[in-house]
């Protein structure tokens, strides 16, 4: 029998292996992040309180792009296999340039299972009756075209259930169920209908890539850095096109905050496309990415709205006026998370590492990969896409982020202080 992390961390290291033979700079990126992992922590002892170089090694968080609810009903099957619960609720339209998507993220939540395996994978749904983006009558023919493909099989879905409700797959079903929920995955190769293509990427490249084919696929898979600045330099000097910036705070001299991301330009992959007259021609495509990301300590409520009120300013000193620059500093300040374990006689505190998303950062990677990030075409009235229906697609609540990290530090404080 195979638990449910083991199955996790099959499915991420096969997604991994994919995704290299399908975007072979992403392999190039998993080398550099790797070299600059080992740099950073044979120079800095005690690096490892942000994790072992072997869990951030394999880290990865994935990001992949819906249709439907019931689209999203059936990822929620297959990640609750692997021992991933939905995570956050992300509103994509209130961020520049608006995307019509609402998302949330698949992950394992218990701190334990997070060392087994931290795998993640940040899922967006398209807003179809948003009349921001979408007509009544586009709205209509979306549906129709998204209620005509199946983007998981039903023997997936049956072994996924049964991961579920036995907390795991013995052999060779647990082989069956990680190849096919692989698949699931992969870029499609089959022909694009181009007019509709064209008229979906018209209002937005996002909603062209969810609802302009037949398949789903890997947006990107990210994998984690100790020190991103390092990671851009190194990638630029190979010759590989980053994006303009990295997503987030800029470098401070306090501890790491929250996310830093960035990635390498979307790569223009040609993908059949089907014309009216029957003709099929390669087109080049930019949808897919090489992310990285740098994780930090996790705020309160209280340290996030600081945060997220100075997101857009790239001044050091802004940042260092309006956070302390120790971890004490964050702790007696109430502005983030900590955990507390008992050495002898002494309390040792520990920083809890940030393990979600920024909607911010989220939406600035996406604009920085595309030709035409898009945005309203309207000023109708917004359709509510609210956590609620997220929640009814998936069948149980979304976690609350906050929550889980003051559980974890209320949690270890009741130990260290009974």
């Amino acid at each position: 029998m195979l638990e449910k992390w083991q199955l996790r961390s099959r499915f991420a290291a096969e997604l991994s292996r994919m995704y290299g033979n399908e975007v072979p700079a992403y392999n190039t990126l998993v080398d550099v992040t790797l070299q600059v992992n080992r740099d950073y922590t044979a120079t800095r002892p005690g690096s490892e309180r942000w994790g072992t170089l072997g869990r951030i090694s394999a880290e990865r968080h994935g990001a992949i792009r819906l249709g439907t609810l019931g689209e999203l009903r059936d990822v929620a099957t297959i990640f609750g296999a692997l021992g991933m619960s939905a995570v956050g609720f992300y509103d994509l339209r209130l961020t520049d340039p608006p995307v019509p998507v609402v998302s949330t993220a698949f992950r394992p939540t218990d701190p334990g299972e997070l060392a087994l395996n931290p795998f993640r994978v940040f899922t967006s749904v398209l807003t179809t009756g948003d009349k921001r983006f979408f007509t009544a009558d586009l709205q209509r023919r979306i549906a129709a075209y998204l209620g005509t493909r199946s983007l998981f099989s039903p023997d997936l879905l049956r072994l996924a259930a049964a991961a579920q409700r036995d907390n795991g797959l013995p052999e060779p079903q647990a082989t069956h169920f990680v190849d096919a929920a692989t698949r699931a995955f992969r870029l499609g190769t089959g022909p694009i209908d181009a007019p509709w293509y064209r008229e979906l990427a018209h209002i937005s490249p996002v909603a062209a890539d969810i609802a302009g084919q037949r398949s789903t696929h890997l947006n990107h898979l990210t994998p984690r850095v100790l020190d991103i600045d390092d990671l851009y330099r190194r990638m630029t000097e190979r010759g590989i096109t980053m994006i303009d910036r990295i997503q987030g705070p800029p470098r401070w001299g306090g501890p790491p905050l929250l996310l830093r991301q960035t990635s390498f330009r979307a790569l223009a992959e040609n993908r059949p496309f089907r014309e009216p007259d029957g003709s099929v021609h390669d087109v080049p495509v930019r949808v897919r990415f090489g992310e990285v990301e740098a994780r930090g300590i996790a705020l309160t409520r209280t340290g996030r709205e600081i945060y997220d009120a100075l997101i857009s300013s790239p001044d050091t000193a802004v940042w260092e006026d309006a956070f302390p620059s120790t971890e004490d500093g964050l702790a007696d300040a109430d502005l983030a998370y900590f955990t507390y374990r008992r050495d002898g006689s002494r309390i040792i505190r520990e920083p809890i590492v940030y393990e979600d998303f920024l909607p911010a950062s989220a939406a600035g990677i996406f604009a920085s990969n595309l030709d035409s990030p898009g945005g309203f075409v309207s000023d109708a009235d917004s359709a509510d896409y609210g956590q609620d229906r997220l929640e009814g697609a998936i069948g149980h609540p979304i976690l609350d982020p906050f929550e889980l990290y003051r559980t974890q530090q209320d949690a270890s404080r009741e130990r260290t202080h009974p």
